[in-house]
């Protein structure tokens, strides 16, 4: 059953350290299946509260998307986005 990844920024607090997580992040792509199903487009809020972007990542299941956020090459570009911005980030089985 496919799986997915989302992201959304609430707030950029440090522009400097988002630009190595923009740096950074496409390498951890590297030797996993994945797809970038929408990233940081154009949006429109119909409930709760405003937000800068989002981001939605499909893989083949809940183990490949934990494989990837585990992986050693995200977690070294994390760290920048954790330093850079306030986001919510969660993974939900497709259907």
């Amino acid at each position: 059953m496919p799986a997915y990844v989302v992201m959304i920024r609430e707030k950029t607090g440090d522009p400097a350290e988002m630009a190595l997580y923009r740096e950074k992040a496409p390498l951890a792509r590297q030797g996993h299946e994945l797809s970038p199903v929408a990233f940081y487009g154009a949006r429109e809020v119909l409930e709760g509260p405003e937000f800068e972007g989002a981001a939605i990542l499909a893989f083949p299941d809940m183990d490949a998307a934990r494989a990837w956020y585990h992986s050693p090459a995200y977690q070294a570009a994390r760290r920048h986005r954790l330093a850079g911005s306030e986001t919510r980030v969660f993974m939900i089985d497709g259907v």
